[in-house]
């Protein structure tokens, strides 16, 4: 997925246009090669690609892409308008297969793709885009499994519906899905806040009881020194007193 979509953001969307599928495939019989032909560029990957353009008249292109090893860019090869296809070959129609055929006006090319899925894929989409933008002469379809040509604009309109109202849902989940954790959010907020309120009011009234009950302290310990003080005075005058009545009935 990865591929594609650098394919895509590389060789389509500078020429705004938008890549529909796209199949990783390797020749089925070898290319002959000029005698006079140099080296190649090494070991690559190649891709059959069907884009669109985005703006009308759409224009419909089936183009080869390569990529080359050590290299991270992607170098668009042939290209043909849908309008140069002539036959799509599936080679059997009784079973998955990954090989088929393109024949076009000036070409021709025999492929295997990386898998019966891909192939699958790449042409029930070539297939339904044929039906929907080649107003003359479609391209012959042959030997290809017949639920790969049943995607016609019907059910092509009938998935699209699905696939937006799976989009519209996935929507809807998400706003409520965001609405629910800021609820939830707001909820432990005001518990926290609740909490820190909670235990600030136990804080200060601690303080003030703590604080009420060293006054108390201070005014019980002033009151036991007032006591003591009288106490004092007491004993003290009676001390004089009795020195006074002593000294007198010694005289």
């Amino acid at each position: 997925m990865e591929v594609k979509t650098a394919i895509n953001r590389e060789i389509f969307t500078p020429h705004d246009e938008k890549m529909l599928v796209a199949v990783q495939v390797k020749r089925r019989t070898k290319k002959k090669i000029p005698f006079l032909a140099t080296g190649g560029q090494g070991d690559y990957s190649t891709f059959i690609c069907i884009s669109k353009t985005k703006k009308k008249p759409f224009h419909v292109s089936i183009t080869k892409v390569k990529k080359f090893e050590g290299s991270m860019a992607f170098v668009r090869r042939s290209q043909w308008s849908i309008a140069q296809l002539r036959q799509v070959n599936g080679i059997d129609p009784n079973r998955d297969s990954p090989e088929f055929d393109l024949t076009f006006d000036t070409a021709f090319d025999q492929w295997v793709a990386s898998s019966c899925g891909e192939k699958g894929i790449f042409v029930q989409v070539l297939h339904t885009t044929c039906q929907q933008n080649c107003s003359e002469r479609k391209p012959e379809f042959v030997n290809c499994q017949a639920h790969l040509l049943r995607a016609d604009d019907q059910s092509v309109s009938s998935a699209s519906k699905v696939f937006v109202r799976c989009q519209i849902y996935l929507r809807k989940k998400g706003v409520r899905l965001k609405k629910e954790v800021v609820s939830e959010a707001g909820r432990l907020l005001s518990a926290g806040n609740s909490i820190l309120h909670t235990a600030a009011d136990s804080v200060t009234s601690a303080v003030q009881k703590a604080s009420q009950a060293l006054n108390e302290r201070g005014e019980r310990l002033g009151r036991t020194e007032e006591k003591t003080s009288e106490m004092m005075n007491s004993a003290q005058q009676f001390a004089d007193t009795a020195h006074k009545l002593a000294m007198k009935h010694k005289c």
